[in-house]
């Protein structure tokens, strides 16, 4: 038997080069996190039958590479050098925390073999499913966990699916479809994350409020202008890149002189890789928020034609625009975004 688990998964490849959150993973054990520079004790599950030499070496790997990580826990902005990132510390079966990259343009949430393998969790015992991502599908083998919690967010038995270990450093993702009723706080100037179940607060005065509506009950849609163009933007936490449909492309140059670009690509958790071309493009708004990104890149990938977002203005924004902004709110009882600008803008 086989399931659909829709969601974006995927990164961009500009010139032949990578571009994520982090070359390097970085995440916890399934021991009590040890922040400070030292060994950290490879300790299997409580009731793990006898550690097997594979899944003492995944704790190990794991654990080595918490302890000599240089970056924030889980939280950073956007900078010159490097793309933001949003990682959620979440509990599964009562172990960790591990590092779940958050994403809003995800459904469901899933782990890297190495989690499972940590676990002591075999990958045959549930079936799989058809995972789709940015660029393509996959037929992806599951495990099954009596839990997995973050903050107030508490899911009972899921199956997770096992994604490729490419994610920008995390060890797997967080998927919307336990945020719903849930308000979540990301705070990037300050390295923190909070997700907890929302008591329809309004905003301070330093922020500013845009309401959402949701596709498929997870995505996070806002009404954008670039341009003179009406967009459906898709706020996608998960993905390092901003990405638009040929839709969007075709409207600008219909608006104003033809913009020109550069050959680019993007490869999704599914390996499947497709052409796009990155240009310049005017300045993102949607209510006073105005976000300037020095290049988007425009293909129509997969995730667009399965959304059915082909034929208007779309785009994804990804966190190096997200990342821009000094702190984020994403309440999904009030569908309403709430954000901070940085002092002196984000654009």
């Amino acid at each position: 038997m086989k399931e659909a688990v829709p969601g974006v998964f995927g990164k961009r490849l500009h010139r032949s080069i990578w571009c994520g959150a982090g070359a390097a993973l970085i995440c916890a054990a399934v021991v009590p996190p040890q922040w400070a520079s030292g060994t950290v004790a490879t300790v299997p599950p409580p009731g793990a039958p006898p550690t097997t030499t594979a899944s003492s070496a995944a704790v190990e790997e794991l654990a080595d590479i918490m302890v000599e990580a240089p970056e924030p826990r889980y939280v950073s902005p956007t900078r010159r050098d490097q793309i933001g990132r949003i990682w959620a510390p979440v509990m599964i079966n009562g172990h960790g925390p591990f590092r779940l990259v958050l994403d809003t343009g995800a459904s469901h949430s899933a782990v890297t073999a190495l989690v499972a393998l940590a676990l002591g969790i075999p990958t045959d015992r549930s079936p799989p499913v058809l995972l789709h991502g940015v660029t393509g599908f996959a037929n992806v083998p599951t495990i099954r966990v009596d839990t997995l919690t973050v903050g107030d967010l508490s899911v009972d038995s899921p199956t997770l699916p096992i994604v490729p270990d490419a994610l920008g450093g995390a060890q797997g993702i967080l998927g919307g479809k336990g945020l719903v009723g849930k308000r979540v706080f990301i705070d990037f100037r300050h390295d923190k994350i909070q997700i907890t179940f929302s008591r329809n607060e309004r905003s301070t005065r330093d922020f500013v409020d845009v309401p959402f509506h949701s596709i498929r009950e997870t995505l996070v849609v806002v009404s954008a202008l670039i341009g003179d163009v009406r967009v459906k933007a898709i706020i996608d936490t998960g993905g390092q890149a901003t990405i638009a449909n040929l839709a969007l492309r075709d409207a600008l140059n219909r608006h104003s002189a033809r913009y020109r670009g550069k050959p680019d690509q993007i490869i999704g958790a599914t390996k499947d890789i497709q052409d796009g071309e990155i240009m310049p493009m005017p300045a993102i708004e949607f209510g006073s928020v105005k976000i300037l990104d020095s290049g988007v890149t425009f293909a129509d990938i997969y995730i667009f034609k399965q959304w059915k977002l082909l034929k208007e203005p779309a785009i994804l924004i990804g966190m190096d625009a997200l990342g821009l902004l000094d702190t984020l709110v994403i309440d999904y009882r009030r569908h309403e975004l709430q954000m901070r600008m940085p002092r002196g803008g984000a654009g």
